[in-house]
Protein backbone atom coordinates (compact mmCIF):
# COMPACT_ATOMS: atom_id res chain seq x y z
CA UNK A 1 0.00 0.00 0.00
CA UNK A 2 1.38 3.85 -0.89
CA UNK A 3 -0.01 6.51 0.17
CA UNK A 4 0.40 10.01 -1.42
CA UNK A 5 -1.06 12.55 0.67
CA UNK A 6 -5.08 11.68 0.75
CA UNK A 7 -4.73 9.27 -2.03
CA UNK A 8 -4.16 5.41 -1.19
CA UNK A 9 -2.61 3.17 -3.90
CA UNK A 10 -2.71 -0.68 -3.53
CA UNK A 11 -0.08 -2.56 -5.72
CA UNK A 12 -1.86 -5.28 -5.47
CA UNK A 13 -4.91 -4.17 -7.24
CA UNK A 14 -4.61 -5.53 -11.11
CA UNK A 15 -6.22 -1.99 -12.24
CA UNK A 16 -3.87 0.19 -10.60
CA UNK A 17 -0.75 -1.83 -11.99
CA UNK A 18 -2.49 -1.57 -15.39
CA UNK A 19 -2.56 2.71 -14.51
CA UNK A 20 0.85 2.81 -13.89
CA UNK A 21 2.09 0.90 -16.80
CA UNK A 22 0.14 3.11 -18.92
CA UNK A 23 1.07 5.85 -17.36
CA UNK A 24 4.76 4.98 -17.68
CA UNK A 25 4.21 3.66 -21.78
CA UNK A 26 2.84 7.36 -22.39
CA UNK A 27 5.55 8.82 -20.10
CA UNK A 28 8.06 6.85 -22.29
CA UNK A 29 6.52 8.24 -25.42
CA UNK A 30 6.34 11.67 -24.96
CA UNK A 31 10.08 11.33 -23.96
CA UNK A 32 10.75 9.43 -27.31
CA UNK A 33 8.21 11.97 -29.21
CA UNK A 34 10.64 14.78 -27.25
CA UNK A 35 13.47 13.51 -27.97
CA UNK A 36 12.85 12.92 -31.78
CA UNK A 37 11.89 16.90 -32.12
CA UNK A 38 14.75 17.61 -30.91
CA UNK A 39 16.71 15.44 -33.35
CA UNK A 40 14.86 16.68 -35.98
CA UNK A 41 15.66 20.26 -34.97
CA UNK A 42 19.80 19.51 -34.77
CA UNK A 43 19.01 17.39 -38.73
CA UNK A 44 17.69 20.29 -40.02
CA UNK A 45 20.76 22.75 -38.76
CA UNK A 46 23.21 19.99 -39.65
CA UNK A 47 21.26 20.00 -43.75
CA UNK A 48 21.71 23.60 -43.84
CA UNK A 49 25.39 23.51 -42.85
CA UNK A 50 26.11 20.41 -45.34
CA UNK A 51 24.23 22.61 -48.04
CA UNK A 52 26.75 25.26 -47.30
CA UNK A 53 29.62 23.11 -47.54
CA UNK A 54 28.12 21.39 -50.74
CA UNK A 55 28.10 25.19 -52.25
CA UNK A 56 31.60 25.88 -51.34
CA UNK A 57 32.70 22.20 -52.20
CA UNK A 58 31.10 23.14 -55.93
CA UNK A 59 33.16 26.79 -55.64
CA UNK A 60 36.44 24.48 -55.10
CA UNK A 61 35.76 22.30 -57.37
CA UNK A 62 35.53 25.20 -60.44
CA UNK A 63 38.92 26.71 -59.24
CA UNK A 64 40.05 22.94 -59.75
CA UNK A 65 39.44 22.47 -63.22
CA UNK A 66 40.71 26.11 -63.77
CA UNK A 67 43.75 24.94 -61.58
CA UNK A 68 43.96 21.53 -63.90
CA UNK A 69 43.34 23.58 -67.19
CA UNK A 70 46.78 25.68 -66.21
CA UNK A 71 48.32 22.79 -65.04
CA UNK A 72 47.73 20.88 -68.09
CA UNK A 73 49.30 23.94 -70.32
CA UNK A 74 52.31 23.85 -67.89
CA UNK A 75 52.87 20.94 -68.53
CA UNK A 76 52.61 21.20 -72.06
CA UNK A 77 54.94 23.64 -72.12
CA UNK A 78 57.42 21.45 -69.86
CA UNK A 79 57.36 19.04 -72.08
CA UNK A 80 58.66 20.98 -75.49
CA UNK A 81 61.27 22.83 -73.02
CA UNK A 82 62.30 18.72 -72.14
CA UNK A 83 61.73 17.67 -75.90
CA UNK A 84 64.38 20.48 -76.51
CA UNK A 85 66.79 20.08 -74.00
CA UNK A 86 67.06 16.09 -74.50
CA UNK A 87 67.64 17.26 -78.07
CA UNK A 88 70.00 19.58 -77.27
CA UNK A 89 71.82 16.87 -74.94
CA UNK A 90 71.65 14.11 -77.07
CA UNK A 91 74.12 16.27 -78.96
CA UNK A 92 75.91 16.99 -76.71
CA UNK A 93 76.37 13.32 -75.46
CA UNK A 94 77.03 12.34 -79.26
CA UNK A 95 79.67 15.30 -79.11
CA UNK A 96 80.77 13.67 -75.58
CA UNK A 97 81.00 10.20 -76.54
CA UNK A 98 82.91 10.50 -79.99
CA UNK A 99 85.44 12.60 -77.60
CA UNK A 100 85.53 9.41 -75.18
CA UNK A 101 85.21 6.78 -77.72
CA UNK A 102 88.97 8.58 -79.39
CA UNK A 103 90.26 9.06 -75.79
CA UNK A 104 89.10 5.30 -74.83
CA UNK A 105 91.03 3.86 -78.23
CA UNK A 106 94.01 5.94 -77.58
CA UNK A 107 93.76 4.25 -73.97
CA UNK A 108 93.42 1.21 -75.07
CA UNK A 109 95.98 1.14 -77.52
CA UNK A 110 98.12 2.62 -74.73
CA UNK A 111 97.42 -0.49 -72.72
CA UNK A 112 98.08 -2.76 -75.20
CA UNK A 113 101.15 -1.84 -76.10
CA UNK A 114 101.91 -1.88 -72.15
CA UNK A 115 100.08 -5.06 -71.52
CA UNK A 116 103.01 -6.47 -74.38
CA UNK A 117 105.67 -4.83 -72.86
CA UNK A 118 104.50 -6.16 -69.40
CA UNK A 119 103.84 -9.61 -70.86
CA UNK A 120 107.37 -9.65 -72.18
CA UNK A 121 108.74 -8.20 -68.86
CA UNK A 122 106.91 -11.02 -66.96
CA UNK A 123 108.24 -13.66 -69.65
CA UNK A 124 111.63 -12.78 -69.01
CA UNK A 125 110.99 -12.81 -64.95
CA UNK A 126 109.16 -15.90 -65.63
CA UNK A 127 112.69 -17.77 -67.04
CA UNK A 128 114.42 -16.09 -64.58
CA UNK A 129 112.26 -17.34 -61.71
CA UNK A 130 111.95 -21.19 -63.36
CA UNK A 131 115.82 -20.91 -63.63
CA UNK A 132 116.22 -19.77 -60.40
CA UNK A 133 113.67 -22.61 -59.05
CA UNK A 134 114.99 -25.31 -60.58
CA UNK A 135 118.27 -24.73 -59.03
CA UNK A 136 116.55 -24.14 -55.74
CA UNK A 137 114.90 -27.33 -56.49
CA UNK A 138 117.83 -29.16 -57.23
CA UNK A 139 119.91 -27.60 -54.25
CA UNK A 140 116.42 -28.83 -52.38
CA UNK A 141 117.12 -32.13 -53.84
CA UNK A 142 120.67 -32.17 -52.99
CA UNK A 143 119.92 -31.12 -49.54
CA UNK A 144 117.34 -33.79 -48.97
CA UNK A 145 119.62 -36.20 -50.28
CA UNK A 146 122.36 -35.41 -47.44
CA UNK A 147 119.43 -35.27 -44.80
CA UNK A 148 118.40 -38.68 -46.02
CA UNK A 149 121.78 -40.06 -45.69
CA UNK A 150 122.31 -38.62 -42.04
CA UNK A 151 118.64 -40.01 -41.85
CA UNK A 152 120.32 -43.86 -42.55
CA UNK A 153 123.28 -42.65 -40.33
CA UNK A 154 121.13 -42.08 -36.97
CA UNK A 155 119.30 -45.02 -37.94
CA UNK A 156 121.66 -47.63 -38.05
CA UNK A 157 122.81 -45.60 -34.77
CA UNK A 158 119.22 -46.06 -33.50
CA UNK A 159 119.81 -50.22 -34.49
CA UNK A 160 123.37 -50.00 -32.70
CA UNK A 161 121.64 -47.97 -29.80
CA UNK A 162 118.81 -50.62 -29.58
CA UNK A 163 121.61 -53.45 -29.42
CA UNK A 164 123.21 -52.02 -27.00
CA UNK A 165 119.94 -51.31 -25.05
CA UNK A 166 119.33 -55.23 -25.41
CA UNK A 167 122.50 -55.82 -24.34
CA UNK A 168 122.34 -53.74 -21.20
CA UNK A 169 118.82 -55.78 -20.58
CA UNK A 170 120.91 -58.67 -20.80
CA UNK A 171 123.45 -57.68 -18.70
CA UNK A 172 121.02 -56.65 -16.05
CA UNK A 173 119.17 -59.85 -16.31
CA UNK A 174 121.93 -61.65 -15.09
CA UNK A 175 122.93 -61.34 -11.43
CA UNK A 176 126.43 -62.37 -12.21
CA UNK A 177 127.01 -59.63 -15.14
CA UNK A 178 124.93 -57.16 -13.20
CA UNK A 179 127.23 -56.97 -10.49
CA UNK A 180 130.25 -56.51 -12.79
CA UNK A 181 127.98 -53.57 -14.16
CA UNK A 182 128.51 -52.66 -10.78
CA UNK A 183 132.16 -52.66 -10.12
CA UNK A 184 132.96 -50.91 -13.51
CA UNK A 185 131.03 -48.11 -12.46
CA UNK A 186 132.09 -47.79 -9.40
CA UNK A 187 135.65 -48.62 -10.49
CA UNK A 188 135.52 -45.53 -13.09
CA UNK A 189 133.90 -43.10 -10.23
CA UNK A 190 136.80 -44.12 -7.73
CA UNK A 191 139.61 -44.26 -10.38
CA UNK A 192 138.39 -40.60 -11.46
CA UNK A 193 138.43 -39.44 -8.09
CA UNK A 194 141.10 -40.33 -5.98
CA UNK A 195 144.97 -41.16 -6.79
CA UNK A 196 146.01 -44.90 -7.88
CA UNK A 197 147.94 -45.49 -4.37
CA UNK A 198 145.11 -44.58 -2.13
CA UNK A 199 142.67 -47.57 -3.23
CA UNK A 200 142.61 -50.88 -3.06
CA UNK A 201 140.11 -52.64 -6.05
CA UNK A 202 139.38 -56.42 -5.12
CA UNK A 203 140.89 -55.81 -1.43
CA UNK A 204 141.31 -59.36 0.54
CA UNK A 205 140.58 -58.60 4.20
CA UNK A 206 142.31 -60.67 7.50
CA UNK A 207 138.76 -62.68 7.30
CA UNK A 208 139.35 -64.04 3.36
CA UNK A 209 136.26 -61.73 2.66
CA UNK A 210 137.08 -59.39 -0.62
CA UNK A 211 136.24 -56.07 -1.13
CA UNK A 212 135.29 -54.34 -4.40
CA UNK A 213 137.10 -51.15 -3.43
CA UNK A 214 139.13 -50.45 -0.13
CA UNK A 215 140.10 -46.86 0.40
CA UNK A 216 143.42 -46.17 2.73
CA UNK A 217 142.11 -43.56 4.86
CA UNK A 218 144.91 -42.82 7.95
CA UNK A 219 143.38 -43.52 11.24
CA UNK A 220 140.68 -42.50 12.27
CA UNK A 221 138.44 -43.71 10.76
CA UNK A 222 141.28 -46.12 9.08
CA UNK A 223 140.71 -47.83 5.84
CA UNK A 224 136.61 -47.72 4.40
CA UNK A 225 135.60 -50.80 1.87
CA UNK A 226 132.64 -49.62 -0.72
CA UNK A 227 130.85 -52.74 -2.02
CA UNK A 228 128.63 -52.37 -4.69
CA UNK A 229 124.98 -53.66 -4.70
CA UNK A 230 122.42 -54.36 -7.26
CA UNK A 231 118.92 -54.64 -5.98
CA UNK A 232 117.20 -55.05 -9.45
CA UNK A 233 115.03 -57.45 -9.47
CA UNK A 234 112.96 -56.29 -6.68
CA UNK A 235 112.93 -52.74 -8.21
CA UNK A 236 111.75 -54.38 -11.10
CA UNK A 237 109.08 -55.81 -9.86
CA UNK A 238 108.30 -52.77 -8.24
CA UNK A 239 108.29 -50.86 -11.32
CA UNK A 240 106.20 -52.86 -13.56
CA UNK A 241 103.62 -53.75 -10.58
CA UNK A 242 100.29 -52.05 -11.74
CA UNK A 243 97.78 -52.11 -8.43
CA UNK A 244 98.91 -50.23 -5.35
CA UNK A 245 98.56 -54.24 -3.30
CA UNK A 246 101.47 -55.55 -6.27
CA UNK A 247 103.48 -52.03 -5.52
CA UNK A 248 102.97 -52.42 -1.53
CA UNK A 249 104.56 -55.90 -1.85
CA UNK A 250 107.26 -55.03 -4.34
CA UNK A 251 108.39 -51.96 -2.21
CA UNK A 252 108.81 -54.53 0.80
CA UNK A 253 110.83 -56.81 -1.01
CA UNK A 254 112.88 -54.26 -2.50
CA UNK A 255 113.05 -53.41 1.12
CA UNK A 256 114.00 -56.59 2.89
CA UNK A 257 116.63 -57.20 -0.50
CA UNK A 258 118.44 -53.96 0.61
CA UNK A 259 118.51 -55.12 4.22
CA UNK A 260 120.11 -58.36 3.44
CA UNK A 261 122.63 -56.47 1.62
CA UNK A 262 123.37 -53.99 4.75
CA UNK A 263 123.80 -56.67 7.12
CA UNK A 264 126.23 -58.56 4.75
CA UNK A 265 128.13 -56.00 4.61
CA UNK A 266 127.97 -54.97 8.15
CA UNK A 267 129.28 -58.74 8.60
CA UNK A 268 131.76 -58.77 6.50
CA UNK A 269 133.89 -55.81 5.93
CA UNK A 270 133.47 -54.37 9.64
CA UNK A 271 136.61 -56.02 10.92
CA UNK A 272 137.69 -54.06 14.30
CA UNK A 273 141.36 -52.50 14.07
CA UNK A 274 141.59 -53.41 10.28
CA UNK A 275 138.53 -51.58 8.77
CA UNK A 276 136.59 -48.48 9.65
CA UNK A 277 133.99 -48.69 11.71
CA UNK A 278 131.46 -48.23 8.54
CA UNK A 279 131.17 -49.14 5.25
CA UNK A 280 130.00 -47.67 1.87
CA UNK A 281 127.01 -49.60 -0.14
CA UNK A 282 127.19 -48.28 -3.78
CA UNK A 283 123.92 -48.35 -5.63
CA UNK A 284 124.53 -47.74 -9.38
CA UNK A 285 120.97 -46.76 -10.09
CA UNK A 286 120.24 -43.23 -8.90
CA UNK A 287 116.45 -44.40 -9.68
CA UNK A 288 116.87 -46.95 -7.14
CA UNK A 289 118.77 -44.81 -4.24
CA UNK A 290 115.87 -41.98 -5.19
CA UNK A 291 113.03 -44.76 -4.32
CA UNK A 292 114.97 -46.03 -1.24
CA UNK A 293 115.11 -42.02 0.39
CA UNK A 294 111.44 -41.41 -0.92
CA UNK A 295 109.77 -44.43 0.45
CA UNK A 296 112.05 -46.68 2.32
CA UNK A 297 113.18 -44.38 5.19
CA UNK A 298 113.58 -46.84 7.36
CA UNK A 299 115.71 -49.07 5.53
CA UNK A 300 117.89 -46.00 5.35
CA UNK A 301 118.03 -45.97 8.75
CA UNK A 302 118.64 -49.39 9.61
CA UNK A 303 121.67 -49.09 7.07
CA UNK A 304 122.43 -45.57 9.38
CA UNK A 305 122.13 -48.33 12.80
CA UNK A 306 124.20 -50.92 10.97
CA UNK A 307 127.13 -48.15 9.89
CA UNK A 308 126.37 -48.96 6.74
CA UNK A 309 125.81 -45.70 4.17
CA UNK A 310 123.88 -46.26 1.19
CA UNK A 311 125.59 -43.77 -1.36
CA UNK A 312 124.56 -43.70 -5.22
CA UNK A 313 127.23 -42.68 -8.68
CA UNK A 314 126.75 -38.72 -7.38
CA UNK A 315 126.35 -39.03 -3.93
CA UNK A 316 129.77 -41.16 -4.16
CA UNK A 317 131.41 -38.78 -5.98
CA UNK A 318 131.03 -36.17 -3.23
CA UNK A 319 131.63 -38.48 -0.70
CA UNK A 320 134.64 -39.72 -2.66
CA UNK A 321 136.08 -36.03 -2.98
CA UNK A 322 135.70 -35.34 0.66
CA UNK A 323 137.82 -38.32 1.29
CA UNK A 324 140.54 -37.05 -1.50
CA UNK A 325 140.51 -34.14 1.30
CA UNK A 326 141.31 -36.44 3.87
CA UNK A 327 144.19 -38.06 1.85
CA UNK A 328 146.05 -35.20 1.39
CA UNK A 329 145.38 -33.53 4.42
CA UNK A 330 147.02 -36.48 6.38
CA UNK A 331 149.89 -36.83 3.67
CA UNK A 332 150.50 -32.71 4.76
CA UNK A 333 150.91 -33.91 8.23
CA UNK A 334 153.17 -36.59 7.52
CA UNK A 335 155.49 -34.42 5.48
CA UNK A 336 155.36 -31.60 7.77
CA UNK A 337 159.00 -32.60 9.33
CA UNK A 338 160.31 -33.28 5.61
CA UNK A 339 158.63 -29.57 5.06
CA UNK A 340 160.16 -27.87 8.29
CA UNK A 341 163.49 -29.14 7.73
CA UNK A 342 163.28 -28.06 3.97
CA UNK A 343 162.00 -24.49 5.20
CA UNK A 344 165.10 -24.48 7.78
CA UNK A 345 167.38 -25.39 4.91
CA UNK A 346 165.71 -22.75 2.43
CA UNK A 347 165.97 -20.22 5.14
CA UNK A 348 170.22 -20.88 5.64
CA UNK A 349 170.35 -20.96 1.49
CA UNK A 350 168.74 -17.09 1.65
CA UNK A 351 171.54 -15.99 4.16
CA UNK A 352 174.05 -17.53 2.62
CA UNK A 353 172.78 -15.63 -0.65
CA UNK A 354 172.69 -12.46 1.31
CA UNK A 355 175.66 -12.98 2.32
CA UNK A 356 177.72 -13.35 -1.19
CA UNK A 357 174.94 -10.42 -2.08
CA UNK A 358 176.80 -8.45 0.56
CA UNK A 359 180.67 -9.39 -0.73
CA UNK A 360 179.24 -9.17 -4.06
CA UNK A 361 178.15 -5.21 -3.16
CA UNK A 362 181.46 -4.26 -1.61
CA UNK A 363 183.30 -5.98 -4.88
CA UNK A 364 181.16 -3.95 -6.91
CA UNK A 365 181.49 -0.78 -5.45
CA UNK A 366 185.45 -1.04 -5.31
CA UNK A 367 185.23 -1.76 -9.15
CA UNK A 368 182.89 1.19 -9.54
CA UNK A 369 185.56 3.53 -7.74
CA UNK A 370 188.09 1.62 -9.90
CA UNK A 371 186.38 2.08 -13.25
CA UNK A 372 186.22 6.02 -11.91
CA UNK A 373 189.59 6.70 -11.65
CA UNK A 374 190.37 5.04 -14.71
CA UNK A 375 187.81 7.13 -16.83
CA UNK A 376 189.15 10.32 -14.50
CA UNK A 377 192.83 9.31 -15.78
CA UNK A 378 191.83 8.71 -19.63
CA UNK A 379 190.15 12.43 -19.39
CA UNK A 380 192.83 14.08 -18.46
CA UNK A 381 195.09 12.13 -21.08
CA UNK A 382 192.23 12.83 -23.84
CA UNK A 383 193.00 16.86 -22.62
CA UNK A 384 196.73 16.09 -23.06
CA UNK A 385 196.70 14.52 -26.21
CA UNK A 386 194.06 17.25 -27.98
CA UNK A 387 196.70 19.83 -26.76
CA UNK A 388 199.65 18.01 -28.20
CA UNK A 389 197.52 17.98 -31.31
CA UNK A 390 196.81 21.32 -31.45
CA UNK A 391 200.48 22.47 -30.82
CA UNK A 392 202.11 24.85 -33.71
CA UNK A 393 206.11 24.31 -33.71
CA UNK A 394 206.44 26.46 -36.63
CA UNK A 395 205.69 29.52 -34.57
CA UNK A 396 208.93 28.96 -32.65
CA UNK A 397 211.99 31.05 -33.72
CA UNK A 398 214.71 29.20 -34.84
CA UNK A 399 217.64 29.65 -31.78
CA UNK A 400 221.21 28.32 -31.72
CA UNK A 401 221.97 27.16 -28.36
CA UNK A 402 225.90 25.69 -28.12
CA UNK A 403 224.36 23.20 -26.10
CA UNK A 404 222.19 21.82 -28.04
CA UNK A 405 223.19 18.96 -29.67
CA UNK A 406 222.65 18.61 -33.04
CA UNK A 407 220.67 15.48 -34.47
CA UNK A 408 222.57 15.51 -37.77
CA UNK A 409 226.58 14.25 -36.93
CA UNK A 410 229.10 16.95 -38.72
CA UNK A 411 231.66 15.36 -41.51
CA UNK A 412 233.99 16.83 -38.65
Amino acid sequence: MIEIGSITIDLSDPFTLMVIGVSALVLIALTLLIIAVRRAGQSARVTVQMMEQVGKLAGDVNVLNQGQHTLANNIRTVSDQQTTSQTQVIQTMEVRLAAVQAQMADKLADNAIKSARSLSDLQERMKDTLSGSSEKTTKSLTELQERLATIDKAQSNIEKLSGDVLSLQDILSNKQRRGMFGEIQLTDIVSKALPAESYTLQATLSNGKRADCLIHLPNPPGPIVIDAKFPFEAYEAFAAAETKDDQAAALRALGAAVKVHIKAIADKYLIEGETADGALMFLPSEAVYAELHARLPDVVRAGFDARVWIVSPTTCMATLNTMRAILKDARMREQAGAIRKALRQLHRDVEIIGEKAGKLETHLRQAGDDVSGVLTAATRAGKRADRLDNFDFEELAPEVDANVVPLIKSDN
